[in-house]
């Protein structure tokens, strides 16, 4: 009970803070997503370099990915041009060139998990700016639409609810699972409900906002989080697995680390703006 009590206000408190920064302005749309960036690279390269050996500088990629949010943010918005990537094309070279003086018995194993600090964590949250920032061709100006980067994390939160309150009702009558060797506990009856959850979701999101989209488009877009969201569980569960741990973290309470807590948005988040390219929206 008092395990599910600390789940449940930190809980709050993080659906709190994701969806207050988000609608209150772009700045602290920003400010929030840059912190979690932060965090997110720093708590990723100190798991590597734990648990398999590596020697990751994690001051400079937690600094590389913090760039790499704020140039995609200013570009997106239309406030700076493409000189603001400029320091994070000098933070990718220093991860590189560094290697040569640092002396590291697995330079090779460094690189990788430095380039894949950015782009399994810190690009997919500077692309939420790109589902934020939409150009309005008919006044000629860039908008922030705080809805479709919120609507990522609603249909997540959704499909993760669905999954779990189906999965557990009916795991037993339909017990094929999703990705066993994986993860043993997800099962297909589950992961079509959430989808389900999903679709309802994307129903009242039309509702509320009809003329952001057509309902289509929000069904559309429920189902690729949905999908795109659960390779993002999984994805991260490969990752704890081959490294031989549990939770990625304990900086939130009752529910891990900043991975755990955003291990699907990881994945979702690129197939959400896959999504709005390929509708033209």
């Amino acid at each position: 009970m008092k395990n599910m009590l600390v789940r449940a206000i930190t809980g709050f408190f993080f659906l709190l803070a994701v969806v207050g920064c988000t609608i209150a302005s772009p700045i602290s749309f920003l400010v929030l997503f840059l912190l979690v960036t932060v965090l997110s690279v720093w708590e990723f390269t100190s798991l590597v370099n734990s648990h398999d050996g590596a020697q990751v500088n994690r001051l400079i990629a937690a600094v590389a990915g913090f760039y790499l949010v704020a140039a995609v943010a200013g570009f997106a918005s239309g406030l700076t041009g493409s000189e603001e990537f400029i320091p994070y094309v000098l933070t990718l070279i220093y991860l590189l060139v560094s290697e040569l003086y640092r002396k590291e018995p697995h330079p090779l194993k460094n690189w990788a998990y430095a380039f894949a600090s950015q782009l399994y964590v810190a690009l997919p949250f500077a692309l939420l700016s790109v589902l934020a920032f939409r150009y309005q061709a008919y006044t000629n100006s860039v908008s922030f639409e705080w809805i479709y980067p919120l609507s990522v994390f609603i249909f997540i939160w959704t499909s993760d609810t669905g999954a779990y309150l189906v999965g557990s009702a009916l795991h037993k009558r339909f017990p094929a699972k999703l990705f066993e060797r994986i993860s043993p506990k997800k099962s297909w009856v589950g992961s079509i409900g959430g989808g389900v959850l999903c679709l309802v979701a994307a129903v009242l999101l039309w509702h509320f906002f009809p003329e952001k989209m057509l309902l289509w488009q929000w069904m559309g877009l429920g189902l690729t989080v949905c999908v795109f969201g659960t390779w993002g569980d999984l994805v991260e569960s490969l990752l704890k697995r081959q490294l031989g741990i549990k939770d990625s973290g304990n900086i939130l309470p009752g529910h891990g680390g900043m991975l755990d807590r955003f291990d699907s948005a990881l994945v979702a988040i690129p197939g959400a703006v896959l999504y709005f390219y390929l509708i033209g929206c």
